[in-house]
């Protein structure tokens, strides 16, 4: 589901149709066949689960930023969408990452 990569968003987004994208702090997953995305914030393992209209505008975000900026590196575009586009504030502790430290 994941794909680990460091490379600009723009040739990532095209390697993977489902979004799926990592860099050193930033990582985009998919779940339930592309309906459910999750955007994790790995330092403060925090978890923004998106799915209907939310996954959609995030869709719709990530196209304009891969748009404006081709060759900036998978954190870099996603971190604009955590905390300019709002993504952060839906976030919740990543339980995974709870388990992980156990």
């Amino acid at each position: 589901m994941s794909a680990e990569t460091s490379g600009p968003a723009g040739d990532e987004s095209r390697q993977d149709p489902n979004l799926a994208l990592s860099g050193q702090d930033y990582a985009l997953t998919t779940c339930a066949a592309g309906a459910v995305l999750e955007l994790r914030f790995k330092p403060e393992r925090r978890v923004a689960r998106l799915a209907g209209e939310d996954a959609a505008r995030f869709r719709a975000d990530f196209a304009v930023i891969v748009a404006q900026h081709p060759g900036w590196p998978a954190d870099r575009s996603l971190a604009q969408l955590w905390d300019q586009g709002g993504y952060g504030w839906l976030s919740t502790e990543d339980e995974g990452a709870a388990e992980d430290r156990r």
